[in-house]
């Protein structure tokens, strides 16, 4: 998939990331201070952001690494959008309903660079896979259970999916 393939689908995944992080927003906003319903509602909506960006952004495997550096992608995003909504809320005397759509748009190109090197970056060979040859890169097909070792060794991969 080509780099404009990806931040079209980028750009779906935010809509609607931000469509669901704004419904939140709303929710919480009844009984919490803007702030707080902005927090809440960003890590949750980043929850499912991940899983999108997954499978349908970059086309990959979640999987525990991703899932767990998947939050530096948004520290960027996060520091901008709440930045932005203080900004917009305190100084300049904007509407707590409407800031952070304004703020999210400042933060879409910097969350791309980062997630796209996060998600599409290779996992990291298991000691077992780089000593004995089985399921790397060069032999694909090593990855199936070995019933000479006579161990039951299943798949590298298993165990390092979401």
């Amino acid at each position: 998939m080509t780099v404009q393939g990806q931040l079209v689908r980028f750009a779906l995944v935010g809509a609607v990331n931000t469509g669901t992080y704004y419904g939140m927003y709303l929710v919480l906003l009844n009984r919490l201070p803007y702030v707080a319903a902005h927090v809440i509602a960003f890590v949750l909506s980043m929850i499912g952001s991940f899983f999108l960006t997954s499978y349908f952004t970059y086309r990959t495997r979640p999987t525990w690494r991703k899932f767990l550096l998947f939050p530096l992608t948004n520290a960027a995003n996060f520091t901008v959008t709440t930045t932005g909504v203080y900004l917009l809320v305190d100084v300049l005397h904007l509407g707590s309903r409407y800031a952070p759509l304004i703020a999210a748009a400042a933060a879409i190109p910097i969350t791309f660079i980062v997630s796209r090197a996060i998600m599409l970056r290779p996992e990291p060979a298991s000691a077992r896979e780089r000593g004995r040859g089985h399921g790397t890169a060069e032999n694909p097909a090593a990855r199936t259970e070995n019933p000479a070792a006579g161990d039951g060794r299943a798949s590298a991969s298993v165990g390092q999916n979401l």
